[in-house]
């Protein structure tokens, strides 16, 4: 399970439990990938609900790849994520939460 502490969240793909991280060199990843002005511009993206799946996934792989994962985004286009789609939403808005919330904050 991810430590939370840590702002990490925890994922099962293909089976397999990985922590995500949203590490510095990954949102600058995610920033790239999803061409957002800002972090904010993602943040309120995903605040106002207008989140396409391709965020989810680049959130997701960024994640990954934050937590240690050497894979790539089309690894996962037929990988089977634990929960569905809408799991994989809510992994991707929790991580988001906990890559900028506070210690001690209530974080998702």
């Amino acid at each position: 399970m991810g430590n939370p502490w840590a702002g990490e969240v925890s994922i099962v793909i293909d089976g397999e439990q990985h922590a995500l991280k949203l590490t510095l060199g990954a949102l600058a990843e995610l920033e790239q990938e999803l061409g957002a002005e800002s972090l904010l511009s993602l943040v309120q993206r995903f605040e106002s609900g207008d989140v396409a799946t391709r965020d989810v996934l680049a959130l997701i792989v960024a994640g990954l790849r934050g937590g240690g994962w050497r894979g790539q985004a089309s690894d996962l286009l037929t990988a089977e994520i634990g929960g569905g789609a809408l799991e994989a939403a809510r992994i991707a808005g929790a991580l988001l939460v906990r890559a900028f919330a506070l210690p001690g904050s209530e974080a998702v």
